[in-house]
């Protein structure tokens, strides 16, 4: 898999990750046994032959030194242990750029890389010093604190001014309403009072409006059926005096050709 380093105006930008591993290796101070025989060795060549360090002044020195170890030992071993205990949790990571902006990456620390004296959490596949854990995060309140959010946005910037509020708007308002109705007391809580206020509100407009609509529509449905009877009863008086016109006309033509008949044969 070839690995792809991002550019920006033709340079190449360090990602987070690296800023940490970078910023948190360069700054070691720490000493190790062998810095401490070589500090040893150079004080034993370059002391003063005509008044050498005493023995007691060694041994005082290498206890010190001791004591510093397995301080850092159990640092060491601490720091272990905390990064261990966050393996699986939600965590926010401070980093700070080469130009001193400072950024953060949230995610699940997926493991832990423990080199050189250092715990290094792996979030996404990438890895970011202990040292810049900013913030760990229980995953029901990250969730709870999410729906919240997501729910007060989507009321500020989808939904018109109260009064503005059409058909158009229904799929977001019941959207939102199976959303606060689906929230337990828990996600509730992270709601402000004028935000489910407002919510309401809206629920209850929308309401308004789906009844109105409503009322329109049987109303121009029963304009529509009063028209067509009035229409055919026009029709059928129409039809009527048609109808009564053809029946005179044969009985005359009926009549006069019985005239005819027996004129004929008188």
């Amino acid at each position: 898999m070839a690995l792809m380093q991002p550019v920006e105006n033709g340079k190449i930008v360090e990602t987070e990750s690296q800023n940490s591993l970078k910023n948190k290796s360069g700054a070691s101070n720490d000493m190790d046994r062998d810095t401490f025989l070589q500090l040893l060795v150079a004080q034993m060549k370059y002391q003063d032959p005509l008044e050498p360090t005493s023995n007691t002044e060694y041994i005082s020195q290498y206890a010190q030194f001791s004591q510093v170890e397995q301080m850092q030992n159990m640092a060491a071993s601490s720091d272990l242990a905390r990064a261990t205990s966050l393996v699986g949790q939600e965590v926010y990571i401070k980093t700070t750029t080469s130009t001193g902006d400072t950024k953060y990456v949230q995610g699940r620390v997926d493991y832990v890389v423990y080199e050189n004296g250092k715990a290094y959490l792996s979030i996404d596949e990438q890895l970011y010093s202990l040292d810049d854990l900013d913030t760990v995060v229980d995953k029901t309140y990250k969730d709870a604190y999410d729906k919240a959010y997501d729910l007060t946005v989507k009321m500020n910037t989808k939904l018109p001014a109260l009064g503005g509020v059409d058909l158009t708007d229904a799929s977001v308002i019941d959207e939102l309403e199976e959303t606060y109705n689906g929230m337990n007391d828990y996600e509730k809580s992270f709601l402000t009072q004028d935000t489910v206020d407002r919510l309401k509100k809206y629920i209850e407009r929308l309401k308004e409006v789906r009844l109105a609509a409503e009322e329109s529509e049987k109303n121009q449905d029963t304009g529509n059926v009063e028209e067509p009877d009035e229409d055919g009863e026009g029709t059928e008086e129409t039809g009527g005096v048609e109808e009564s016109g053809n029946t005179g006309s044969g009985e005359d033509g009926d009549g006069s050709g019985g005239s005819t008949e027996g004129a004929g044969e008188s």
